[in-house]
């Protein structure tokens, strides 16, 4: 007997499912959601015969590294709760993948996911150190406070070859430029050779990100 036959209001809720969530290893997001560009979505649907179990068999995505020609390297800022006028980002894209990212978004521009494929997807600016030497040097150039790193981690584990950030804080030193850094990878000890003296001269600064020091909420959160 349905609700119109009992006399029953029928109940305005749909029947629950329960779809498991399926969490891939050493990554925060869990799909390619659709970026704001994209003009056809497709939606995983439970047919019963390949269930949502059946991602877990895609294995962990691997992280390909893009190489990009970039023509500039000073990105401006005029937004007045942000201390710094200028920032260089030898990367776009993360591997760190942290879900809460608010540089997710921004690889929408490049036709790629905010999702797996900002933390799978790394466009790396093999030429950043030059471009930098060549805009310090213009006659025209006003130094400014200048930070490494505003918008993805400049110590991502593809920095460890590529050592592109190395690049630009050698290009700084010899400028004499002073500039800040922003980090949450113990990478940022390798060039402490070169950061300490320049702190030294007060030149420059280094922050590093902790979101908790209590490791079981990090697990979640990260």
């Amino acid at each position: 007997m349905n609700s119109a036959e009992s006399g029953c209001p029928p109940d305005p809720s749909p029947p629950e499912v329960r779809i498991p969530v399926q969490a891939i290893h050493g990554r925060g997001a869990a799909t390619r959601m659709a970026h704001r560009f994209m003009h056809e979505t497709r939606t995983g649907v439970d047919d019963g015969w390949d269930g949502p179990e059946a991602d877990a068999s895609a294995g962990h995505p691997a992280t390909r590294v893009h190489l990009e020609t970039a023509r500039s390297a000073l990105c401006g800022n005029d937004s007045p709760d942000i201390y710094f006028e200028h920032s260089v980002n030898p990367y776009r894209g993360c591997e760190h993948g942290c879900i809460y990212c608010y540089a997710r978004p921004t690889h929408s521009y490049l036709q790629f996911s905010p999702g797996l494929d900002f933390e799978t997807q790394i466009i790396a600016k093999h030429n950043i150190a030059e471009v930098l030497r060549s805009e310090l040097a213009r006659q025209g150039h006003v130094p400014r406070l200048l930070n490494i790193g505003s918008a993805t981690d400049c110590y991502q584990p593809v920095e460890r070859t590529l050592r592109l950030t190395r690049g630009v804080i050698e290009v700084l030193r010899d400028a004499r430029h002073p500039f800040s850094l922003i980090t949450k990878s113990s990478g940022v000890e390798r060039d402490l050779d070169l950061l300490a003296p320049l702190a030294a001269q007060r030149l420059t600064a280094v922050y590093v990100t902790i979101t908790t020091l209590d490791a079981a909420l990090a697990r979640r959160m990260e």
